[in-house]
């Protein structure tokens, strides 16, 4: 309630200006729900209402009274809301209940006045002057109601009803004909049916059905329906008819699946399967081809007719025009689709269909040349034209018509960007099998000159060897080898030829003019070619000469291995070990798998040539296989952890290592005397400096025998400690170097330990430094 609210007495009901506060929030102990007001409401229901009480009539002014009572209470109700049909209706079925059914019918009449569509009122009053048995009375108000509202099923319904129950039939028949002029829906048109069909009136049904599909024709059902009613009633001939009727009345552009079926399941019906078959078969491939691809019943009940009632044959029938269906949907899709394209051409060989179609076909398939022209578009349409050659030479037997197409097919290839090796071999071929060589030998030297082609050139010089000409093999090698003198099998094939021929020299020649070319796609494949061609000819010589030329050029650890076999094979074991050893000394440098690989072969031939010496001295040369650890980085530099991998420390590395660090010990030695040396140097000087000064010659010599003592002793001190710090650095710098390049073993360290004190006390000792030949004499002790 607002706080403006008036209450009685006119005075307003204000909220304090500070509420209280509530203290405490927690939720109550006892929780009320609805189900508990509610069950508390109903328990509080003390009072009963009394029933009202019953009133009884002893004369006719008190009946006369009550219904004016009971009048007025419906007349105040209806004056109250003229619209609620409730109302009227209750009042008419009171007036009908006492008797009065001209006040009921008035009271239905204003009612109607009121609204005169309201399907409800005119329900009620005729339905009120049925159950008084007021025909005519019912008679005129159904008319009066299917006039006002002739789209109201229920009307007519009942109006048929009422007149077929009093056994009026020809006035209900009358009333449906009035129905059926306004075109009602398909209920009514049944209705009808079914009321004829009760009194055996089958020709007035059949009449109905077809003024029935003529008006709604569209709904397949209802030609379905209409044939099995025809089917029901035994005629045959006009069953058929209707689905007859039913298939021109769709057309073409709105066949019906569902309409087909039944048509051809009908004729299962009546045992006439060879017509099911034909319209199986008639309408199977039109409905294909004017059907939705999603509908496939047609298909699916073919199949099941055929497998109970036909042969194979007619199985695999259904199923090739489903396949030609689907492949010419997807054709017309995508004409580019080549593999569609296979599919179907290979289901028409299959097939056997007539050649007439067939060559339709390929025709059809090749007018879809690629749009762009690159040779990856090309790779699957030219396959098309391969199957059309075919087709033509090995079915048609249409020699020219396969030459006619094998000309069509290289002009439309564009050869100034590919061409298909293939087409023009082929077509070769084809003039062979004509024993037309000319025209295969300019089919081949076209295609030459068109594009110069690896493939082209290689089947041009088959062809020749195979017609033994042997002097043409030659042009064409000379052609071949003008185009591509890189290419080392083009080389090899035509010494082959050569040494087939027996020419010799002319196949030294070709090998002496194939390994002087700059360039050389496999050169390793050409080099092994011609020494294995000079040892085949028993040339031995000409192949160590060969082998060394190789190692010229290159220096790979198979061309050893490959060198050291050749000597084998000649029964030459020392020179084979020599070169083993050679091999060993030119690798020194390179990596430590080849040099493995060449000690493992070295010492397979040892154990299969050589004795336990030559075996241990190999062995001794074999690496040591260590785990080590690496710090893996990616590409960006940011370290990716550590990785373990195997290492080869060999014999030769470490003698290597070792002299090294005897060389580095001399120059460390060397630093610290050229450090000390240059002191004593300053010592001098400033004694001849202090020997000037001294006017006593006694005093000076006494002095300068006790300050030379001296001096030296303090000057080899600070030089002691200048050189140590020099040695130091200088160690420290040698040390950091010989750790980076490798780790040295503890003999080593040892040495250099001993070195440095040799240098530190001759640095110490004055005599050292005033003694003549000094510095050769302590560079000999140290490398002694």
């Amino acid at each position: 309630m607002d706080d403006l609210d008036e209450m009685p007495g006119n005075k307003p009901l204000r909220l304090p200006k500070k509420a209280a506060k509530v203290k405490n929030k927690a939720p109550a102990a006892l929780q009320i729900t609805a189900e508990q007001l509610l069950r508390e409401a109903k328990e509080r229901e003390l009072e009963i209402v009394a029933p009202p009480p019953k009133t009884k009539i002893s004369d006719p002014e008190e009946l006369a009274e009550y219904q004016r009572k009971r009048r007025k209470e419906f007349e105040d109700n209806i004056r109250k809301n003229r619209n609620q049909i409730a109302n009227w209706v209750k009042y008419a079925k009171w007036e009908e209940n006492i008797g009065e059914m001209q006040r009921a019918r008035s009271v239905f009449e204003r009612s109607l006045d009121v609204d005169h569509r309201s399907i409800t009122l005119w329900l009620q009053y005729a339905e009120l002057e049925m159950r008084n048995r007021q025909v005519n009375h019912a008679r005129n108000i159904w008319d009066r109601a299917v006039e006002i509202l002739p789209r109201a099923t229920q009307f007519w319904l009942k109006y048929s009803y009422m007149e077929e129950l009093i056994g009026n039939i020809p006035g209900a028949r009358q009333v449906f004909e009035r129905w059926m002029e306004w075109e009602p829906p398909e209920q009514a048109w049944q209705t009808y049916i079914n009321f004829e069909l009760r009194y055996k009136e089958v020709d007035r049904a059949r009449a109905i059905w077809q003024r029935f599909l003529h008006i709604h024709g569209h709904d397949v059902k209802l030609w379905i329906r209409y044939a099995k009613f025809e089917e029901r009633s035994g005629s045959i001939p006009n069953a058929r008819s209707v689905y007859e009727r039913g298939l021109e009345f769709f057309g073409e552009e709105n066949l019906s699946e569902t309409l087909l079926i039944a048509f051809a399941q009908f004729e299962e019906r009546q045992k006439e399967f060879e017509r099911a078959r034909v319209i199986y078969r008639q309408q199977f491939s039109y409905g294909l081809d004017h059907l939705p691809s999603d509908r496939t019943e047609l298909f699916k009940y073919y199949t099941i007719h055929e497998k109970k009632y036909g042969e194979r044959a007619g199985i695999e029938n259904v199923i090739v025009s489903k396949r030609r269906h689907q492949y010419e949907k997807q054709i017309s899709e995508n004409p580019f689709n080549y593999d569609a394209w296979f599919d179907y051409i290979r289901l028409l060989q299959n097939e056997k269909v007539d050649r007439e179609e067939m060559e339709e076909t390929f025709e059809r398939a090749i007018a879809n040349i690629p749009l762009q022209p690159e040779k990856r578009y090309w790779r699957r349409y030219i396959y098309l034209w391969i199957n059309y050659f075919l087709y033509e030479e090995l079915e048609a037997n249409d020699v020219e018509r396969t030459r006619e197409i094998y000309k069509t097919c290289l002009q439309v290839i564009p050869h100034k960007k590919f061409t298909f090796a293939k087409i023009w071999i082929m077509f070769a071929h084809f003039e062979i099998r004509q024993l037309k060589v000319q025209d295969a030998r300019k089919i081949m030297g076209n295609a030459i000159g068109l594009c110069p082609k690896e493939k082209l050139f290689r089947s041009y010089i088959d062809l020749e060897l195979r017609l033994r000409e042997f002097d043409r093999c030659r042009t064409l090698y000379g052609k071949f080898l003008e185009y591509m003198p890189e290419n080392s099998n083009t080389w090899i094939k035509f010494v082959e030829l050569e040494t087939l021929l027996g020419d010799i020299d002319r196949a030294r020649a070709i090998f002496n003019l194939a390994i002087q070319q700059p360039a050389l796609d496999m050169p390793e494949v050409l080099w092994k070619a011609y020494i294995d061609f000079e040892v085949n000819q028993e040339e031995y010589e000409n192949a160590r000469k060969l082998y060394n030329s190789l190692l010229a050029r290159t220096n790979h650890i198979k061309v050893w291995v490959s060198l050291a076999e050749f000597e084998i094979h000649c029964g030459n074991i020392e020179a084979a070990r020599k070169v083993f050893e050679k091999a060993k000394n030119a690798l020194s440098n390179s990596s430590k798998e080849e040099r493995l690989l060449l000690l493992d072969s070295w010492l397979q031939f040892e154990h299969r040539h050589g004795d336990e010496e030559t075996i241990n001295k190999v062995s001794h040369m074999m690496p040591k296989k260590v785990k080590k650890r690496r710090q893996l980085q990616t590409d960006d530099g940011v370290n990716a952890g550590w990785e373990e991998y195997f290492d080869y420390i060999f014999p030769d590395d470490q003698t290597s290592k070792g002299s090294l660090k005897l060389l580095e010990a001399a120059q460390k030695w060397k630093q610290r005397f050229k450090a000390s040396e240059s002191l004593i140097e300053k010592d001098e000087i400033k004694k001849e400096i202090d020997d000037t000064e001294n006017q006593s010659t006694e005093r000076e010599l006494k002095v300068r025998e006790d300050d030379s003592d001296t001096d030296i002793d303090s000057d080899s001190s600070t030089s002691d400690t200048d050189s140590d710090s020099d040695s130091s650095t200088t160690s420290n710098s040698s040390s950091a170097s010989s750790s980076s390049s490798s780790t040295s073993s503890d003999n080593d360290d040892d040495g250099d330990k001993s070195k440095d004190e040799k240098s530190e006390a001759n640095t110490k000792n004055p005599s050292t430094y005033l003694g003549k030949d000094t510095g050769s004499k302590n560079t000999s002790e140290v490398y002694s």
